[in-house]
């Protein structure tokens, strides 16, 4: 599961991974629940239905399935698996209840959406015999209420003690807290990502969810500067002068100012990092992408992801 707060780039970061992890012949869902069609920009394809399709290859030649959960659909395929009630479900979504039980009760929402994406874990194959996705990769809700999403199928087993929903609560639980699972967090290097960031990790082990590594996102490359910047020119005009560059007394100034800038920028960065460092998990850093976040981009960090060692969430 990957989340992080708004703006980090975190759907960008689930498709690489999901491309990362089509390797070698190996088959991954990529799945979203906020209904932004994100998925199928990032692809430059068509608005992804209620149904698993194939919408890329993988650099291993593996292949990249999306699915977008349609929170109404979902709760259409809960009512025909536990109750049998095909017919009637379509007769309730005529007439909307089901969209208005999917509103006033956010928290049924949540739980439709993440047994969905648990189902898909738990499916087997055609032959029975293996999964039917090696691995499965949810562009999650952002960080501040990622805690919350997941854990809502617990407080729902504990109100419903018996049944079908119980059992299907308890399921979906066991999927989310499992060694196979992990929540990874998307931030950047400035102040607020990184706080929020903090706060999501300490949430989700608050609730014991599985925390994975913290991916830092667009990255821009950086050259070290060591030697501090003075207030005033200390004869860089002149300096500029000699080497022939017109206009240098005017350029000065405005050259020293961006250079305190870049230092402060990279002071900052290194903070940013200690904090995250300090979290006790894995971290791993992914390059800004010049051209933007187009098809060529996503292959380009699914090459980077595929170099970092995620096992055991890491």
């Amino acid at each position: 599961m990957v989340s992080g707060k708004g703006g980090t780039g975190k759907t960008t970061v689930a498709a690489a991974l999901a491309l990362a992890l089509a390797d070698e012949g190996r088959r991954t869902l990529l799945v979203e629940v906020e209904g932004r069609q994100g998925i199928a920009q990032l692809f430059e394809t068509e608005a992804l239905p209620y149904a698993e399709r194939r919408i890329a290859i993988g650099p291993g030649g593996g292949e990249v399935f999306a699915l977008a959960i349609d929170a109404e659909q979902a709760l259409l395929d809960y009512l025909q698996m536990f109750y049998k009630l095909g017919g009637a479900g379509r007769a309730l979504r005529r007439i909307g209840a089901i969209d208005f039980a999917t509103t006033v009760a956010p928290g049924l929402r949540d739980v439709l959406l993440t047994g969905k994406v648990c189902e898909a874990v738990r499916r087997r194959g055609k032959d029975g015999a293996d999964w039917a996705y090696d691995a499965v990769v949810l562009d999650a809700p952002p960080t501040g209420r990622v805690a919350r999403f997941l854990g809502v199928n617990h407080e729902v087993a504990g109100l419903a003690r018996v049944g079908p929903i119980h059992h299907q609560a308890q399921a979906v639980m066991r999927v989310l807290t499992s060694p196979e699972t992990a929540v990874h967090l998307v931030t950047l290097l400035e102040e607020m990502p990184v706080q929020e960031t903090a706060d999501g990790v300490a949430e989700l082990r608050a609730a014991e969810l599985p925390v994975g590594a913290v991916v830092v996102n667009m990255v821009r490359a950086a050259e070290r500067l060591d030697i501090p910047l003075p207030e005033r020119d200390p004869g860089l005009a002149a300096a500029l002068g000699r080497a022939g560059l017109r206009g240098a007394t005017r350029l000065a100034g405005p050259l020293l100012a961006q250079g305190r800038e870049y230092a402060q920028r990279l002071a900052l960065e290194r903070a940013q990092r200690a904090e995250l460092a300090g979290l006790g998990r894995p971290v791993r850093e992914l390059p800004l992408l010049g051209e933007g976040a187009d098809l060529a981009g996503l292959y380009r960090l699914a090459r980077r992801l595929r170099e970092f060692d995620w096992a055991g969430g890491a």
